[in-house]
């Protein structure tokens, strides 16, 4: 890491902030969610309210002993934080213990009939078979005359945006140079893209892509738009898609998302259709595989990621990291001045990086004096969290 002021870690323990509000509030709306979601019996209402009861007013409580990964999160933290508030300990670690804790109380991990199910898959399969993601994919039949220049800049842009706003806006490049250009305050906040292509170009001898995916649903399709198109157009002979290995964050993308979204796609009228099955033959044939490494659900920035994983980041031709929870893992979960280079905090990744990230909390790097100060101006704190803007940011 090149020599850089030091910034505070977030916490979630000021009244007010928006770490803050997420414990306090967003986690045991939460745990009401679940609970109501499934007809879980005695046992799990009994767990899910000790945890409700836990995260709001009582302290991080260590694992079951036999829990399967209790020495993953051991290595992770957990002996240093147990015993302490959930609101005095890091906000990143706090909030990936509280998905953990929370798949225990349901009975994720234990033998048992709610063994493996999703307690956040009706959600994520609303969401995919919404009107919206029908009216979404039938913009991409638009789009099939555009030049695969042309297309490539929109899918991008769709991919940025995910389901933040119309699709079909998106899915055009009138969509995608309006966000670049919207007044003083731009909804696109950092453009990168130029590089980000210049590491992608048509036909190279080889070429790998890694996508650290964010969300399911309406998010992830846009994804893997995207990730088709490279395929289809060589800009990369490679994809691997970097997903959770169990439900993580609510929505976060598990193996079982990729395969209902390409099942969506598939099963969709029109162009969404011909992308469905190109995706499915990249993955029987090997050129996309999807990658559920531990480490994706840690407590951690990647700046601690170590062995095959690092080994894997660094082979590749870029890495694409998707979200804003992915971006507060890559340039670490910390109040960074706004003006602090990505480039620098980013120096640990071990080969090149983006990031396409709508801005849903406050970590920010890598913004122009200007920009910064037009957004504030304009929308005093709010432009970090609303999901109003986004970036695209590479280092090489």
């Amino acid at each position: 890491m090149p020599s850089i002021p030091s910034a505070p870690v977030l916490l979630g323990n000021e009244p007010g902030s928006f770490p803050h509000s997420v414990l306090a509030e967003r986690h045991p709306a939460i745990v009401r969610q679940v609970r109501e979601a499934f007809p879980y019996g005695p046992e799990q209402h009994r767990a899910l309210d000790a945890l409700l009861d836990s995260c709001t007013k009582g302290v991080i409580e260590e694992l079951p002993a036999d829990a399967h990964d209790r020495d993953r999160w051991q290595a992770w933290g957990l002996g240093r934080y147990a015993g302490r508030s959930w609101f005095d300990v890091p906000w990143l670690w706090s909030e990936s213990y509280f998905y953990r804790r929370l798949l225990e109380a349901v009975g994720y991990f234990a033998p048992g009939p709610w063994q493996g199910i999703d307690p956040f898959r009706p959600f994520k399969l609303a969401e995919l078979d919404s009107p919206e993601t029908d009216e979404e994919l039938a913009a991409l039949d638009a789009l099939e005359s555009e030049p695969p220049e042309r297309r490539a800049t929109a899918l991008l842009h769709g991919s940025l945006w995910g389901n933040r706003a119309d699709l079909g806006f998106r899915l055009s490049a009138a969509g995608a140079q309006a966000e670049r250009a919207a007044g003083p305050v731009p909804g696109l906040v950092a453009d990168d893209s130029e590089t980000l292509w210049s590491l992608l170009p048509p036909s190279p001898a080889d070429g790998t892509l890694c996508l650290v995916a964010d969300n399911a649903g309406r998010e992830l399709v846009p994804d893997l738009l995207l990730v088709a198109h490279l395929l289809a157009h060589g800009h990369v002979q490679r994809a691997v898609l970097h997903v959770k290995p169990y439900p993580y964050y609510v929505s976060d993308a598990t193996t079982a998302d990729v395969v209902d979204a390409v099942h969506r796609l598939t099963a969709a009228p029109g162009a969404a259709a011909g992308y469905g099955r190109r995706l499915w033959s990249a993955m029987t044939d090997g050129r996309l595989t999807v990658r559920a490494h531990p480490f994706s659900c840690s407590p951690l920035p990647y700046a601690a990621v170590s062995g095959d994983l690092r080994e894997e980041f660094a082979a590749a031709t870029l890495t694409v990291f998707k979200g804003d929870l992915n971006y507060r893992r890559l340039v670490g979960d910390q109040l960074w001045p706004p003006t602090t280079p990505f480039a620098d905090v980013t120096d640990h990744f071990p080969g090149p990086v983006a990031a396409l990230r709508t801005l849903k909390s406050d970590v920010i790097t890598g913004l122009d004096a200007s920009t910064e100060a037009a957004l504030d101006a304009a929308e005093d704190g709010r432009w970090r969290i609303g999901g109003t803007h986004a970036l695209i940011q590479v280092r090489i």
